[in-house]
Formats: structure tokens, C-alpha cells, sequence
């Protein structure tokens, strides 16, 4: 039987990234692949609280259709903890969406058409540009350093190219680099945009998860002409499966995203906004990020280290000061799918960093994560994988 399909799905295929995690359902497999959060940090014995009190105090409400905005207590406590990135907001400028990746596909279907053109970061989230890919535009990558984008190259694209729909970054321990913006750059993009009249969307899943260093103000907060959408998410700081995210947007921006969700799912989980809004009401938020941080801490300074001990001398890597994430650059003629294919030999796992760069190349990089494995697995997996990459680079200078 043949089946006609809309032209958007020749150009989507699976998530590298979620093939990648298949793999490492064995146990036996060490993986530095996905973002994935210490689940033994979830706060499960309050969870089961939390159930309870919501279903006894409101079970009927909460089981029930809802609105499509969402929770209005839940909304004004995200408002409240907006303002520790310097942006002042209330319960109505915000969506409760299932999960930020749900904004990433929201914004592509409002702004995008075929042939419009996405400026990112070179390079940028993957779960992003396959959002996008559906509504068939151009990416255009724009290099970043380790401050952020560069803003003369940006410059150069916003001046000359037409159809530009939306600028997406990533300002806080961006996924894959794990590189954070200054706040010069953050100010230069506003600049920018408003001079040449783009949106943009600023993803920050991460931005909690600092280490070390004052957190600096959002890309939103120097938002002076209400185009800049603020995607959310409580995935990294609290219980990724209860997929709860938010976005944030001036009103009449924010209502596009509104009516796209009401034709999309209705609502978010009910249940799952509820439950997260008693959490915040009985318990101390910030308190739990501070343990997360505290163990995601001593597991990027446990791999870094082995990185700089086992990895070959000359390999470039990045220092981040928060969130999942290191990024790894090998020699160019080096492709780190044979890496990955020779680490799984070894049961290590991780992402190569080709299918970061939406239009290709850069097949010489890879992603680490260090939220996700314990402290031994980390030193065993980077031994194992600077094993791999020392023979390998030994045998292509033969």
C-alpha cells in the first residue's frame, strides 16, 4: 500500500540522540549520551505527599479538563522566581506547556514557513533543530566563542539575508558546548534585534544549574520591545517525566502560542501542574537545586579531571561553570562516530557533535554529559574512552 505523506516528514528522522539511548538501556553500559538527571535526586518520598494532598484537597478539579494556559497559582509562582534573572513578569504573560520542547515546536509553527530562514548557534540544540525541521526552513549558523555568539557575524547575517523569522540561542551552559553568554552579548543581541525587527527565542533549561560565578540576567530582562520568548522548564531542576515547562511572552505574543496549543493538546497534565505547585507551596525548591547542583558539581570536576589525565594531550574541551554538559573537539580528520563505535565496544557511550550543526560538518566533535552516571562510572568511562581515542589517534599518525 502507498501512502502519500505532507512534504515535511522527508526531512524528519529519528533523534540521534534517542536511538543513542536504546543502546544504553543495558546496564552494563556507561553513558555520557543524554541530558538525563540523577534520578536518584528526585524527591520521590515527597512526591508521594504531594499525590496524596493534591487528590484529597481537589481530586475532582484536578482529574477534569482544565484551562489551556494553565494553573493560574503554578503561573504566578513561576512569574515570582522569573525575577532572580532580572525579569519582571506575572501569571498572565506565561503558558504552562508540556515540557519546553513543546515551546520549541509551538515557535516553529508560528513563525515558520517553508524556505524561512532560523538563525542559531553553530553549534545548537538538536532536539531544537528537529522541531524546526518540520516547518522546512533554512538554518543559518552563526560561529560562538566563549562568550556567546559572535555579534558581528550576526550582524552580517540579519543585514543581508531576507525571511529571517527568529534568532534561537541557548545564553546558559548552551547544550552541547556547555558555554554561557556575557552579558555584553546578551545586550549587543538585543541591539540587534530590535534594529532589524526579529524575534527571538531564548531556551533556558539550564540556567539554574550553576556551579560557580553569579548567575547572570536573562536575554529576556534587556527585552525592551516585548520580542523576546523566554522557554522554560522544571525537567532539570526537579522531575523531567512530569514534563512541565512554560513560556513566557509579552501578552500579545504570548496569545499565538495560546491559540496553537488549544488546537495542539487543549491543555497540559492537570495533575502533574498541580503537584508541582503544592511542591513549591510545602517545600523549598532551592533547596533541592542546591543538592542537585552539589552532585553535578563533583561529577564535572571527577570527569573533567579524567579528561585532562586520559585524553590524549592537545584535545580542545570546554570548562563549563553549570548545567549537563562538556564539549569535545578532536583533530579534524578525526570522526567521532568511528570513536563511538569503537567506545561502545567498551560499553561507553555519548553523542557525536555532527548532528549539533543543523546544516552539517563538524563530524569531529562530541557531547559528555556528567549529570547522569555516579562518580565511579564517570572515572571508569572517561579512562575507557581516553583508551579509545589514544589508539585511534596513534593509528591515524602511523
Amino acid at each position: 500500500m502507498t501512502m502519500k505523506f505532507a512534504e515535511r516528514m522527508e526531512s524528519l528522522k529519528a533523534s540521534e540522540i534517542r536511538e543513542l539511548l536504546k543502546l544504553t538501556e543495558r546496564p552494563e553500559v556507561i553513558s555520557f549520551a543524554g541530558g538525563l538527571p540523577a534520578p536518584e535526586l528526585f524527591p520521590v518520598e515527597e512526591m508521594k505527599k504531594i499525590t496524596g494532598l493534591v487528590l484529597e484537597e481537589s481530586g475532582m478539579q484536578v482529574l477534569q479538563y482544565s484551562t489551556t494556559e494553565g494553573f493560574a497559582p503554578l503561573r504566578e509562582k513561576i512569574a515570582q522566581r522569573m525575577e532572580a534573572v532580572g525579569v519582571q513578569a506575572t501569571g498572565e504573560d506565561i503558558l504552562i506547556t508540556s515540557g519546553s520542547q513543546q515551546g520549541l515546536d509551538f515557535t516553529g509553527k508560528i513563525f515558520l514557513d517553508k524556505g524561512d530562514i532560523v538563525v542559531c548557534e553553530s553549534p545548537s540544540y538538536l532536539g531544537a533543530i528537529n522541531a524546526f525541521k518540520a516547518y522546512l526552513p533554512e538554518f543559518v549558523e552563526v560561529s560562538t566563542d566563549d562568550y556567546g555568539m559572535d555579534m558581528e557575524e550576526l550582524e552580517k547575517v540579519l543585514s543581508t539575508r531576507k525571511n529571517v523569522k527568529f534568532i534561537y540561542v541557548i545564553p546558559d551552559f548552551q547544550n552541547p558546548t556547555g558555554k554561557t553568554w556575557s552579558i555584553e552579548r546578551r545586550q549587543k543581541l538585543i541591539e540587534l534585534a530590535n534594529k532589524y525587527n526579529i524575534p527571538v527565542v531564548e531556551d533556558n533549561p539550564y540556567g539554574e544549574l550553576r556551579f560557580e560565578g553569579e548567575r547572570p540576567p536573562a536575554v529576556k530582562s534587556f527585552d525592551t520591545e516585548g520580542r523576546v520568548v523566554f522557554l522554560g522548564t522544571f525537567s532539570k531542576t526537579f522531575c523531567p517525566g512530569l514534563r512541565i515547562g512554560w513560556t513566557l511572552a509579552d501578552k500579545e505574543l504570548l496569545q499565538k502560542y495560546i491559540f496553537v496549543k488549544q488546537g495542539s493538546d487543549l491543555q497540559t497534565n492537570t495533575m502533574a501542574q498541580r503537584e508541582i505547585d503544592k511542591f513549591l507551596e510545602l517545600y523549598d525548591l532551592d533547596a533541592h537545586v542546591e543538592k542537585i547542583k552539589a552532585v553535578y558539581k563533583r561529577r564535572r570536576d571527577i570527569m573533567l579531571e579524567g579528561i585532562k589525565q586520559y585524553f590524549p594531550q592537545g584535545l580542545k574541551y570546554t570548562y563549563p561553570e553549570g548545567g549537563l554538559f562538556t564539549w569535545v573537539e578532536l583533530p579534524e580528520y578525526m570522526d567521532a562516530r568511528e570513536v563511538l563505535q569503537k567506545a561502545l565496544e567498551l560499553n561507553v557511550a555519548f553523542v557525536p557533535g555532527g548532528s549539533f550543526f543543523p546544516n552539517g560538518g563538524k563530524e569531529n566533535t562530541f557531547r559528555l554529559n556528567y549529570s547522569n552516571m555516579s562518580e565511579e562510572k564517570i572515572q571508569i568511562g572517561i579512562e575507557r574512552l581516553g583508551k579509545v581515542l589514544r589508539e585511534m589517534l596513534t593509528e591515524k599518525t602511523v
